[in-house]
């Protein structure tokens, strides 16, 4: 088949095994690629979701073969070759190849590349038992083995999305937690201070003992972390200190390679990074013409979306612009968080129905006459509305409009 420049393309390799990944190799056998396809992941397991490593599989309601979102028949039947538990070490563009880490190497016309992000850490955390990150399912199972010691305090550092719903998942399993934020308010250069106020209130109404405006200073214990020492000179007692402080993407393997890789891999608007080569998911860096800005998501639903645009950007250079509105959930207590668009912390900001007080509401953003995102707790069916203005680029007043109809 011929590829996005010209050239025949008769073998595609992905480098991930990820969502976008998986996206990818089944999108090049719907629009009929019918060379050969290999899929490089460095983890052992075949592709899975990750949403639920930080709810029900740490709440221990599931087991982890509930997260696979394919198996070895369903890749024969795609006729994809997986090779795992092997990363990719460096990528030669003018050879078309990539070297594992295993010593192996492997040719390609087409790379797709997806290889996620990585969580960042504290450098008090080395050597220190106890102390975890949360990003791939062996993390998962490492925490979740730790929650199940009964430990006497767990603590999460980041109130982010990944840190609130570990806290949640730690309180429903009855656990006591201490939430460290080094923001005034958590989220709030996403939601602005008055979002982030709710979203703090509603941790506190479940009994998370919230730090906020307060970083940490080290951790501290002998083979295992016993505390946690905050910048402003108090100490909280911990047998478990999650750290939840964002991820940076997995592009160490590229350096060299000739790609623009400041904050991620660069791509044009059709996710196109170089002659037959895109890029997909948590690692991909693009300018979404919806919005006029370059970004970088590290959601669930662009990355499902990215990898199968990356896959048919490649086989095709009519495909346009990838330009979605960005979309996730945040499962935390009894309460679903979605939030859609691209808001500022500087957007105006209405709720225009529910109760920030009872934590059940839709808030919409708006910024130069436009509406940019909204925000729902327990609000699924609004969320959606608004997000179908936001792509039409409807103006904050008809968004309004809309609300008062409602």
């Amino acid at each position: 088949m011929t590829g996005s420049s010209g050239l025949q393309l008769g073998s595609v390799v992905i480098v991930g095994a990820s969502l976008a990944g998986l996206n990818a190799a089944e999108a090049l056998r719907r629009a009929g690629f019918d060379g050969t396809v290999t899929l490089i992941g460095a983890e052992k397991h075949l592709p899975y979701d990750r949403p639920p490593l930080s709810k029900q599989v740490l709440a221990g309601d599931w087991t982890p073969d509930r997260v696979e979102l394919t198996d070895h028949d369903e890749l024969a039947d795609l006729e994809v070759e997986a090779r795992l538990g092997a990363a990719a070490q460096s990528l030669d563009l003018g050879a078309r190849e990539l070297t594992l880490v295993d010593g192996a190497t492997v040719g390609f016309d087409g790379l797709i590349i997806a290889t996620g992000a990585r969580c960042r850490t504290l450098a008090a955390a080395e050597g220190l038992a106890g102390v975890h990150v949360l990003r791939s399912l062996d993390d998962c199972l490492v925490l979740r083995a730790d929650f199940d010691a009964s430990p006497q305090r767990v603590v999460v550092v980041g109130a982010g999305f990944i840190g609130a719903e570990v806290a949640a998942t730690a309180r429903r399993r009855g656990l006591q937690v201490t939430l460290v934020e080094a923001l005034a308010n958590p989220l709030s250069r996403v939601l602005g201070d008055e979002m982030g106020r709710v979203c703090a209130e509603l941790h506190r109404d479940h009994g998370v003992d919230l730090r906020t405006g307060v970083g940490v200073a080290d951790l501290v214990g002998e083979g295992r972390v016993r505390q946690v020492a905050l910048t402003d000179g108090k100490t909280i007692e911990a047998d478990v200190v999650v750290v939840g402080i964002g991820v940076t993407p997995s592009t160490e393997w590229l350096a060299g390679a000739g790609l623009d890789l400041a904050d991620g891999v660069l791509c044009d608007e059709s996710c196109a990074a170089a002659e037959s080569v895109t890029a997909a998911g948590d690692v991909a860096r693009w300018p979404n013409r919806l919005f006029g800005e370059t970004m970088r998501v590290e959601h669930w639903d662009n990355a499902a979306q990215q990898g199968a645009h990356a896959a048919r950007r490649l086989l095709d250079p009519g495909v346009g612009p990838f330009a979605p509105v960005p979309w996730f959930w945040s499962d935390q207590y009894d309460r679903k968080i979605q939030l859609a668009g691209r808001v500022r912390p500087d957007d105006e900001v209405r709720v225009v129905s529910g109760s920030l007080q009872e934590r059940r509401f839709t808030a919409i953003y708006g910024r130069q006459g436009r509406i940019t995102g909204v925000l729902g707790f327990n609000r699924p069916r609004q969320v959606m509305r608004y997000r179908t203005m936001i792509e039409q680029q409807a103006a904050f007043d008809e968004a309004l409009a809309v609300a008062a109809e409602l």
